[in-house]
């Protein structure tokens, strides 16, 4: 399959749309079987790469890569909106090429929430069933990696809407765990675009494919589902199947409705490409959690902290505050990316959480909604701050919960950097016990 997809590259002018890691990636392969071959590297970043036969197209006209190159491989970070497209110009990615030429059973997962804990639970439960497989995808490892490599094994690979928007081919096993409002500012249409790109897991399904989806959320009303051929098997958190439903309450580190829904999806694709039933019990009693996700990570001043910082979107705060069940004070805030908080603020508004402290920039919105309910409410400029606050007015023996509601890139690169600095702030504050490691 690697020739097939040496061929599909042909002989035209190849760009790159994008050099963070993914980027680099695809460049990396490229330079395996491409040593000379011309290439046009576009980003809005400065770049810097001693290689001849590349031409570089960095800063403000950076998107002039349309216009000059025959395949345009693109990056999932790198949005497209609204932008005139050349018609005689074919975008692909790492996705889309390790979709069609990849010679392996693929297990894709993706949704709004839970894609991460899925995808890392179907790998562990096929490796405990002695099953070879590879995690690869939006977890941090891009595809195009391990495309050599691959032959014998299970891609178990987490999909982003990014990484599903330019593809036109789907895994034999799709998963999609559920839908929300998230990446508005990414999409041409907002939701219905968002919607689009994440129907791509399984609109190029083929007869005897496999799709597992939510049967709590009605996905056909917000995507077009209609060209999936593949079978359809319905998950949700009314489930009937006995052995899935002896899986419940098994490893407190998937506590909560949304943790056990994930586990009722990957226990059902595992078992469909090989994985045993004990493999899969072994899986859930060993799984460890996943840094940034409900992840307790000290206990100083006799509070809890848990890091949550993958909540970017309301209804997961909702859940993690739910599936915790002693939050005490909730720290909430980040990136304006045009989400209606107001159902959002009357939701938590009838929660037991105490205190509410506020970030910027979404969580002094939120403050303002939440005028006249009984908790605290703390507008704050800082993590420090925020940390500072949550030492003063917390509970001893609760929990203080780090749970955005938004995305962090108005003060922070992503997600995970701002985890660490939570942590760091909570370190500097008392000495404090770590309790999930990075």
């Amino acid at each position: 399959m690697l020739a097939q997809l040496l061929d599909f590259l042909g002989t035209g002018r190849i760009g790159l749309l994008g050099f963070g890691r993914e980027g680099q990636s695809t460049y990396r392969f490229l330079r395996r079987h491409f040593p000379t071959r011309p290439l046009i590297i576009a980003d809005q970043n400065l770049v810097q790469l001693d290689d001849p036969y590349v031409q570089l197209l960095c800063g403000a006209d950076y998107l002039d890569v349309l216009r000059s190159c025959d395949l345009l491989i693109k990056s999932p970070g790198v949005s497209l909106k609204d932008v005139a497209i050349p018609e005689n110009l074919h975008i692909t990615c790492q996705t889309d090429l390790f979709l069609r030429f990849a010679d392996c059973k693929k297990v894709g997962t993706t949704g709004t929430k839970g894609k991460t804990t899925t995808s890392v639970l179907i790998y562990d439960m096929l490796c405990a069933s002695g099953v070879a497989a590879k995690l690869i995808g939006n977890v941090g490892v891009p595809v195009l990696d391990c495309f050599e490599e691959i032959e014998g094994h299970i891609a178990v690979i987490e999909l982003s809407s990014h990484q599903l928007e330019f593809t036109c081919a789907s895994p034999q096993v799709a998963v999609w765990t559920n839908l929300y409002e998230e990446h508005l500012d990414h999409y041409t249409g907002g939701f219905v675009g968002y919607a689009a790109a994440k129907a791509q897991i399984c609109n190029h399904q083929r007869p005897g494919d496999l799709f597992i989806l939510n049967a709590d959320q009605p996905l056909h009303e917000w995507a077009d589902l209609t060209p999936c051929p593949a079978q359809r098997v319905y998950i949700g958190l009314d489930e009937t199947d006995s052995f899935l439903r002896s899986l419940d309450n098994t490893n407190p580190r998937l506590r909560g409705d949304h943790n056990r829904q994930d586990i009722y999806f990957a226990a059902t694709a595992a078992l469909a490409v090989g994985a045993t039933q004990a493999g899969i019990r072994q899986a859930i009693a060993e799984f460890r959690g996943i840094p940034h996700r409900m992840c307790p990570i000290s206990e100083a001043g006799d509070i809890t902290w848990v890091d949550d910082c993958i909540s970017t979107i309301p209804r997961a705060v909702l859940f993690a505050i739910d599936a915790l069940q002693d939050v005490d004070t909730l720290i909430i805030g980040g990136l304006d990316r045009g989400l209606d908080y107001q159902d959002f603020a009357r939701e938590l508004a009838q929660r037991t959480v105490r205190n509410i402290i506020c970030l910027p920039d979404t969580g002094h919105a939120i403050a303002k909604l939440l005028a006249g309910s009984s908790q605290t409410i703390f507008c704050v400029a800082t993590m420090e701050e925020a940390v500072q606050a949550a030492f003063a007015h917390t509970q001893p023996g609760k929990t203080c919960l780090l749970s955005p509601a938004a995305a962090s890139y108005n003060i922070y690169k992503d997600f995970e950097h701002k985890g660490r600095h939570f942590a760091q702030c909570i370190n500097n504050n008392a000495a404090a016990t770590p309790l999930c490691p990075e």
